[in-house]
């Protein structure tokens, strides 16, 4: 391991707003994150597989008025956004250190009322297709945690992976599209991301890679 992700790791356990198994709130956050961490009760925003965070600090900055939760598994990628979020002062975030599949270890029904999922791999092989963050049995758990009418965003630069969630949304009666796009910085959509961008789609852009986004809501 890396100086630098040594580093990093140390530092988050000191930070207040990075929250891993080894801090006393970490196992009584379920239901409890407007009453013991955030300041403000306010509506709470998901981005999952967060890396460095980009959706998490770029739209805490935009919308003062609600919570966000960057949720990753990678301690060294936190320490990112969590830094961004000190220096910025946004009180309104927070750095959840924890595996997808337990979100609903970290989450109350009704508690969460949207979730971005920004680049995340694509699983092209069969054999792995319930590992995709869209897939029916990540659905399934996204609906457990959120509101009636909760909102999830999808943002990608993959085809294969785009199509195969517009066929998962169009199979569920729960589920209603709101909107959708094949190219999104050739289209209206792309005033919804207040030029927030990650990493990856940055690289992407840079190959010429045309990037997908859809928007679809739980009735």
């Amino acid at each position: 391991m890396s100086r630098t992700k040594l580093k990093r790791f140390s530092e988050n356990l000191d930070r207040f707003n990075v929250l891993e198994d080894n801090k006393p709130i970490y196992k009584n956050l379920k239901g409890n994150w407007n009453k013991d961490y955030f300041p403000k009760n306010q509506s709470i925003t998901l981005e999952l597989a967060c890396g460095k965070a980009h959706y998490t600090t770029g739209l805490a900055s935009v919308f003062p008025e609600r919570n966000f939760v960057g949720v990753d598994v990678k301690g060294d990628r936190l320490w990112v956004g969590s830094t961004i979020a000190i220096e910025e002062n946004l009180t309104n975030t927070a750095f959840l250190r924890a595996q997808i599949e337990h979100l609903d270890q970290f989450f109350d029904e009704n508690e969460v009322s949207e979730i971005w999922i920004t680049f995340p791999d694509p699983r092209p092989r069969k054999r792995d297709i319930k590992r995709r963050l869209t897939s029916p049995r990540f659905i399934d758990l996204y609906k457990s945690v959120m509101e009636p009418g909760g909102i999830v965003n999808f943002k990608t630069d993959n085809t294969m992976l785009f199509e195969y969630t517009l066929e998962v949304i169009g199979e569920r009666a729960d589920l209603e599209l709101i909107d959708h796009t094949f190219d999104l910085y050739n289209s209206d959509l792309k005033l919804e991301h207040h030029g927030i961008q990650t990493d990856f789609e940055r690289k992407f852009l840079e190959k010429g890679e045309q990037i997908k986004y859809l928007k679809f809501k739980f009735k």
